[in-house]
């Protein structure tokens, strides 16, 4: 169970979006915001309702607004990209607005655009923390999101924020560590899946938007996954001004070899072998595994690549010549090299260029191509398919 600390930001957007006046002004007893009062009375609305038909209602008490919007980077089909969901206003000050389409199951995050200002929902309950800025999770329940849901009938993991000195960086760095169910109360060591976020996001949102720790705990209890611990890095390392881009940065691989994968196996109860870990990551951390998870079969001898290729930073044949003694020794060790992208995917595109580097270097890999672009509805399943094939 991953615990979380109440977000101030959310407390200070509830007043901003809830009170129509000064703070000595008491709401109009009409007004959604209640009578005033302290403790505040609880709403009289939810904030996001799922339909019987799938569609999905949002609604934000903002009395002083003149133009709401909710926006989605994950539900492009029924909340338009971009330019998001327009709410109407009631006669209370009350917003709200619904889908036109239903909301097909799964995790979804979102935020409130309150006359040109992003916020995240202040009546949620479950946030996604990203690169910069929060924003607001909801799930739509059903067969189809079954796989990355919390399941009640089963033994779950858990999640915890890992903290740790990197002297490759010279700062304090965070990770966000799963432990799978039984993990505290056996003295088994456990193989590690270190799997990492895209440029957008930070180590939060492989458990906050992409359910990873219920992925796991599901496929455990179904007896398909091996228990493993997941240690999800912050895939940003520190900015160094113009410094070099995603496939030449070296920073990222000197914090994880030098720094995070020591202190996780001095703090774990780990298999520290090649045999037992793993590397994967999407886009962003999908360039970190090209660089430092295939090049090291000394330390990974499974690795997954999500929505990401080579010619994004650097082309094939550079990083052939730079690393052609370790792709060699990677064509004989390595157990698993996963490739997944989805066909309507901005950097589709790096298949061709990244599939045939693999062939000339004689690695063996397998490829999985779905529909769908480059989002978490993709990257969840991509997970749920790559996790089976660990540690076997």
């Amino acid at each position: 169970m991953k615990s979380r600390i109440p977000l101030p930001f959310a407390a200070a957007c509830l007043l901003l979006v809830s009170v129509p006046g000064p703070a000595t002004e008491a709401p109009a007893a009409n007004s959604c915001a209640g009578g005033g009062g302290f403790p505040a009375p609880p709403p009289s609305y939810r904030s996001v309702e799922v339909g019987a038909d799938g569609r999905v209602t949002f609604r934000l008490c903002a009395p002083q607004a003149t133009e709401v919007r909710v926006t989605s980077p994950d539900a492009a089909e029924a909340i338009p990209f971009g330019t998001g969901l327009p709410l109407a206003r009631d006669e209370t000050g009350l917003w709200s607005g619904t889908t036109g389409v239903p909301v097909a199951p799964d995790n979804y995050r979102y935020a409130f655009v309150v006359n040109g200002v992003t916020l995240p929902d202040p009546l949620a309950t479950t946030f996604s923390r990203e690169r910069t800025g929060t924003q607001s999770t909801f799930e739509v329940p059903g067969e189809a999101g079954r796989f990355q849901a919390y399941d009640p009938a089963i033994p779950h993991g858990a999640v915890t924020e890992f903290e740790y000195w990197s002297k490759s960086l010279g700062v304090k760095r965070r990770a966000h560590v799963y432990t799978p169910p039984g993990y505290f109360r056996d003295s088994k060591r456990y193989p590690v899946l270190y799997l990492v976020n895209g440029a957008g996001d930070s180590d939060d949102n492989w458990t906050s938007t992409g359910h990873a720790h219920y992925i796991i705990d599901n496929l455990i209890a179904a007896g398909r996954a091996q228990p493993m611990i997941v240690v999800m890095p912050a895939g940003h390392t520190p900015e160094r001004g113009n410094g070099p881009g995603l496939l030449a940065n070296t920073d990222f691989g000197a914090d994880l070899h030098e720094d995070l994968i020591p202190a996780i196996d001095a703090q774990f109860r780990t298999l520290a072998r090649p045999a037992s870990r793993a590397m994967a990551g999407l886009s962003m951390g999908g360039a970190h595994t090209l660089q430092f998870g295939l090049t090291r079969p000394d330390v990974f001898r499974y690795v997954g690549i999500f929505s990401m290729g080579l010619g994004v930073g650097e082309d094939a044949t550079r990083y052939e010549q730079a690393h052609a003694a370790a792709l060699a020794r990677a064509a004989r060790e390595m157990k698993l090299v996963y490739y997944a992208m989805g066909k309507e995917d901005f950097l589709y595109g790096s298949v061709a260029p990244t599939r045939a580097m693999l062939e000339r270097q004689k690695i063996r890999h397998t490829y999985v191509e779905t529909g769908g672009g480059h989002t978490w509805i993709n990257w969840r399943r991509y997970l749920a398919d790559f996790a089976p094939r660990l540690f076997r």
